[in-house]
């Protein structure tokens, strides 16, 4: 786990993607409906990523582990295109299936 929140402080999400999730992963924002299959993660990730126009700082305020599930507790502070400055919190609940995230849902305020 180490590695893969040290990719994401790193800026490079998607070689973290690549790396650890599952080609079945189920990705969701919140309460709303889940994005479900890697490929369709992927397309959504590098979307996002496509309207980063500065990634400043992203660092691990907590973390914890138990059997198959991980919670993080991320701080981040990017430059996006259509959103403007953004600097939140976010927790990111994580299910582990074969070393590989399965499940991942992220909470955070507006």
């Amino acid at each position: 786990m180490a590695d893969l929140n040290q990719l994401v402080i790193s800026g490079k999400l998607l070689d973290a993607f690549e790396k650890y999730y599952h080609d079945d992963v189920e990705m969701q924002e919140n309460e709303n409906s889940p994005v479900r299959g890697k490929d369709a993660n992927r397309k959504r990730e590098q979307e996002f990523l496509s309207n980063i126009t500065e990634f400043r700082n992203a660092s691990v305020k907590g973390l914890a582990v138990s059997n198959n599930t991980s919670f993080v507790i991320w701080s981040y502070d990017y430059t996006h295109k259509e959103w403007g400055v953004k600097n939140y919190t976010q927790v990111s609940v994580q299910t582990w299936k074969d070393n590989k995230i399965v499940k991942e849902q992220f909470f955070y305020g507006d």
